[in-house]
């Protein structure tokens, strides 16, 4: 943990450059200091199909949610998803010129009692 998911409506792809996008979310998780680079993971999934709002063709949203383990404070978190959030909406501040886009984000905290991994990536990132 931390993986990064991405929703978003199909209609984006022509309005933004999605990967560059994750991977400014990916600089933006590691910049706080409480996840290991070889924990983070950002992808993302285009809609398809979605009917937002009044459900005029322009309309678009994009939908974050941040999964991360145990062992955080509230208040490191907080200050985490405020980051995180700030890197978004400046990445995405041309989508805000227009009345047709909405962004939401949230963090879920896994409980570890429920939570399997084996990530091969942790012991050649800790060699550096």
């Amino acid at each position: 943990m931390p993986h990064f998911r991405i929703e978003y409506s199909a209609n984006l792809e022509r309005r933004m450059d999605m990967p560059a996008f994750c991977r400014s979310m990916k600089q933006a998780i590691a910049v706080t200091g409480l996840f290991e680079l070889g924990a983070i993971r950002v992808r993302a999934f285009k809609a398809e199909a979605y009917a937002v709002a009044d459900e005029l063709p322009e309309n678009a949203f994009l939908d974050m949610v941040f999964r991360v383990g145990e062992g955080r404070s509230a208040e490191q978190l907080k200050q985490a998803g405020d980051a995180v959030f700030a890197a978004a909406e400046g990445e995405l501040k041309h989508l805000f010129a227009t009345p047709h886009f909405a962004l939401s984000f949230s963090i879920e905290e896994i409980n570890s009692a429920l939570s399997w991994k084996k990530n091969g990536i942790h012991p050649r990132l800790r060699k550096k």
